[in-house]
């Protein structure tokens, strides 16, 4: 299977079974992980999938590192500054079946990335409806989304990396006739 076989229209994205997520260095030494719970996505399924599109929305305040103090660390002027650019958001320019090109915005700054796709496969659920998995995966420098608040760490190195990883699990329901 493949993203050839899925059913063209509007699929939804499954909010309760879907991720958006982030890696980045802390210290050098270890990674922390985090999420966003608000998510807003639309996928439309062309054919050839080629033809394909994918909006998104995330918004920032929606943050989870498992750290309260952290989680608001974020959200601050350091970092995301929610109060003055509440969303991230991404719009698909070129889909294809392994990979998945658009412009990110975080703070007003857009980037063109391109994130790596896996297809999961097809399923049917218990009550007639059709779901399909995709994960994609792409790596920033957050400095170019104005990302850059840091501290130097005595032993060498800063705070927080540069690079960050960014992961999407996502669940699809397939629109209904």
């Amino acid at each position: 299977m493949s993203l050839e076989d899925l059913t063209p229209g509007t699929w939804t994205v499954d909010q309760a079974h879907s991720e958006v997520g982030f890696t980045a260095r802390h210290m050098m030494v270890t990674k922390v992980r985090g999420t966003f719970a608000d998510v807003a996505a639309e996928v439309v399924v062309g054919r050839p999938i080629e033809t394909s599109t994918v909006t998104a929305e995330v918004q920032m305040a929606s943050v989870d590192t498992r750290s309260a103090d952290r989680d608001t660390h974020l959200c601050s002027p350091d970092f995301f500054d929610v109060e003055s650019f509440p969303t991230m958001t991404f719009r698909s320019t070129e889909v294809t079946g392994s990979s998945m090109t658009g412009e990110l915005t975080i703070k007003d700054e857009t980037r063109t990335v391109t994130f790596d796709l896996e297809f999961n496969g097809i399923s049917d659920d218990p009550w007639g409806g059709v779901h399909a998995g995709v994960e994609a995966r792409t790596e920033v420098n957050r400095k170019d989304f104005g990302l850059t608040w840091n501290v130097a760490v005595e032993s060498g190195g800063v705070l927080v990396g540069e690079r960050v990883q960014l992961t999407l699990d996502i669940e699809l329901v397939q629109p209904t006739s």
